[in-house]
């Protein structure tokens, strides 16, 4: 009999075999890219004239005039950050709550959940336009609406106004990507054994404690995953921005900034270092957030 600890050894090398293709396609598309993107960063290299560049070491990053001493990429930072945070929160908070109302039995449960995905169907280009149209200061239809419930007295222009924008922005986000957040939480609300609640109905448990005490802990792993997904898009958000408020300092992204900084100024190096910055953040926040997912698996494997 094969002890334990081969069997163990032997499924893992058979998964990293079975992993094998993707690894090298993933290395052939992506690794190329990224690599020369990180040589860029730490040269003087300009759109103008591509291959006339000099290695200029860390410059782009630590430097007089680099990315670390310019408030417009810590303020592209703060942006992201905090349309990050924003948008994830209130995406989760609503996405549960529709989760649950689709996870009541209903006869019209499925043709909610196809109307549900319109949202997130539609083309983030397509649905950013359609949104700068509608919140236009002069002519758009909420602007119509809230002055004739006398909400406001004057238009706003909710995609120029410095106070506004972010938060336009991120309601715009929020009413896209709730549906996505809403179908993977009912699929782990799926999950939940029938018998879990039977058993509480029967002893009369409140459906406040049902909730706290046996929904949420159950479908926990699928919570984060599902906030993992999302707060990695959100990080990378370039074109519903871009699209609704351009090149504007109070919403620019880092993904903004980055094709500022390559296209408009055609500062080869200098916007490599940002996307440089960019991938590695995003990627020591994947290390930690998978990390997180696996210690609360193994929680509710316990």
């Amino acid at each position: 009999m094969r002890p334990r600890g081969g069997l163990a050894a032997q499924r893992v090398r058979h998964a990293w075999w079975m992993a094998a293709p993707m690894l090298v396609v993933l290395a052939a598309v992506g690794g190329w890219p990224l690599l020369r993107t990180i040589w860029f960063s730490v040269t003087d290299s300009d759109l103008s004239s591509l291959g006339d560049y000099a290695f200029i070491g860390l410059e782009n990053y630590v430097g007089e005039y680099g990315l670390l001493a310019s408030p417009d990429w810590w303020q592209a930072v703060g942006n992201t950050l905090l349309f990050t945070a924003l948008s994830v929160a209130l995406e989760t908070l609503l996405g549960l709550g529709v989760a649950l109302l689709l996870n009541q039995p209903s006869r019209l449960r499925t043709l909610l959940r196809a109307a549900l995905l319109v949202p997130w169907a539609i083309p983030t280009v397509v649905s950013a336009k359609m949104w700068s149209w509608m919140l236009h200061d002069q002519f758009g239809i909420v602007n119509h609406h809230l002055l004739a419930l006398g909400v406001i007295a004057v238009p706003l222009a909710w995609t120029a106004d410095p106070q506004l924008s972010l938060f336009s922005v991120v309601l715009v986000d929020v009413w896209k990507a709730t549906p996505y957040m809403a179908l993977l939480l009912l699929a782990a609300l799926q999950m939940v054994p029938v018998d879990c609640y039977e058993a509480a109905r029967v002893d009369g448990v409140p459906r406040w404690q049902v909730f706290r005490r046996i929904t949420l802990p159950l479908i926990m792993p699928g919570l984060l995953v599902a906030m993992i997904f999302r707060t990695l898009d959100a990080l990378r958000v370039f074109d519903l921005i871009y699209v609704m408020t351009s090149n504007s300092r109070d919403t620019q992204s880092m993904s903004v900034f980055v094709r500022e900084q390559l296209i408009d100024f055609g500062l080869v190096g200098y916007g490599s270092a940002a996307a440089t910055c960019l991938f590695f953040m995003i990627a020591l926040l994947s290390i930690v957030a998978i990390g997180l997912l696996g210690k609360t698996v193994e929680r509710a494997a316990r």
